[in-house]
């Protein structure tokens, strides 16, 4: 398929999903109604001889007999035979045999909807066609401005509604070809702020690679808008070393449809210490990331992956952000505030932290008989807290069992692995491998005392 792709050179993390409530009103000049006739789709385009070559092109592949079932109701986006010259052209090809009947029918079944949809009912945003996708179930969506009266900023709808028996055929002028992520949001303006970050990041090659299927949280325009004002910086004041490390944060490496989505920390392709820094998702209302960003609109199929726009962008996240984001560990955070601890994890590193749960709080509160933090002073908090730290970057399959040291250097912590990983015989790790850019958080059940 990357052959037929068109050879575009701006890249982009991700094309996005925006509708606007934009319909084609029925005295625009570029519709033509016509009677409804008793032919099929296919024998209304056989009986036009301007579509001489989609018929054949149909044909070849053996999709005629489809588009001429009477059972079926379809809506194509059908290009006319200056349409198909020009792609010929395009791809540097002297006819349809020379292109591969499985790639053909790709190309072919990539102009047709289910369901008959006249004009009227059509709005701006992105629509399923027949064609496969890269993950089962799921078929590869095509961009349609209706405002513009184009499909995928390429082909422009030239006549409308013409009326079958079994669907409804709209003329386009261009073949619309199956669009890798990047040609996505090349396609989509609403994502033109982003397409600037991903080309002065210099990472079309990794985004437009048909070899690699990946899951795209894309940033509207807006968000990165609030993004910049909020740093107060413009796009021109960011080196490539400082955007590479955001837009990968954005990209999952396989495909992940709004579906399978589920709530937890998940690998990105930003990296830390040779180790992938996690994105937190919530589902509880929607879809969230990192308690912060938005899933605004989801399931943008393309060759190699799938795309979710989303309402602010994400940034890789220290230990410190990972506790900050996840409610469970609030009572974490005003420890870390109360004793002025938050400043030194948040220096480079590498930490591991093992990060008691709120309940694990409240069961030491219990036991120690008090209401809360505000029994406890500074002085109480600081080397409770300093036992949870130890001065590595260390991976839950890189423990072993022993001692090890603590930023307490009073305490060092007996680590089990036989049955899980335990801590001091009756601390339990209940989540691992949570990675930020400083550093990596384990979740225990209980706080450890020295």
């Amino acid at each position: 398929m990357k052959t037929l792709k068109r050879n575009l050179l701006v890249v982009v993390l991700f094309g996005g999903l925006l509708f606007v409530n934009t319909s084609c009103n029925d005295d625009d000049d570029t519709t033509q109604e016509t009677p409804m006739m008793e032919k099929t789709i296919t024998q209304v385009a056989a009986s036009d001889d301007n579509f001489s070559i989609l018929v054949a092109a149909l044909q070849k592949v053996g999709l005629d007999d489809d588009l001429a079932a009477d059972n079926s109701d379809f809506t194509v986006f059908a290009p006319t035979n200056a349409a198909f010259v020009a792609l010929l052209e395009e791809l540097d090809v002297n006819g349809l045999d020379d292109i591969p009947n499985e790639v053909l029918t790709e190309v072919l079944l990539y102009h047709v909807v289910a369901g008959g949809k006249k004009a009227s009912m059509i709005e701006s945003g992105y629509y399923s066609s027949l064609s496969s996708g890269p993950s089962e179930g799921y078929t590869l969506s095509f961009y349609v401005d209706m405002t513009m009266g184009k499909i995928n900023d390429r082909a422009s709808i030239i006549q409308t509604d013409i009326e079958a028996d079994n669907g409804i055929i709209h003329v386009i002028d261009k073949v619309i070809l199956p669009m890798s992520i990047t040609d996505h949001a090349v396609a989509n303006k609403s994502f033109s702020s982003l397409v600037a970050a991903v080309t002065k990041a210099e990472l079309a090659a990794t985004l437009d690679n048909d070899e690699g299927m990946f899951t795209v949280f894309a940033p509207v325009n807006d968000a990165f808008s609030m993004f910049l004002n909020e740093a107060n910086v413009s796009l021109d004041d960011l080196s490539k070393e400082a955007l590479t490390p955001i837009l990968l944060y954005h990209v999952m490496g396989s495909v992940v449809p709004a579906s399978m989505v589920e709530a937890g920390y998940f690998p990105t392709l930003g990296s830390a210490f040779e180790n992938n820094i996690s994105v937190k998702v919530d589902v509880d209302n929607g879809v969230m990331l990192n308690s912060m960003s938005n899933v605004v609109a989801s399931d943008v199929v393309a060759t190699n992956g799938i795309i979710h726009a989303i309402d602010k962008v994400i940034v890789p996240p220290t230990i410190v952000d990972i506790a900050s984001q996840n409610s469970n560990f609030s009572t974490l955070v005003s420890a870390l505030v109360k004793a002025e601890l938050v400043d030194a994890l948040l220096t480079e590193g590498p930490f591991t932290v093992f990060a008691p749960t709120n309940q694990a709080f409240e069961d030491l509160f219990a036991a120690l008989e008090i209401t809360g933090l505000d029994d406890l002073t500074k002085e109480d908090l600081t080397p409770i807290l300093l036992a949870h730290v130890v001065s590595a970057n260390a991976l839950s399959t890189g423990l072993s069992n022993g001692n090890v040291p603590t930023l307490n250097t009073t305490k060092s912590i007996m680590v089990n692995v036989d049955n899980g990983v335990t801590i001091d015989g009756d601390v339990n790790v209940v989540a691992a491998d949570v990675q930020g850019t400083n550093g990596i958080v384990h979740v225990i059940d209980k706080v450890i005392v020295p």
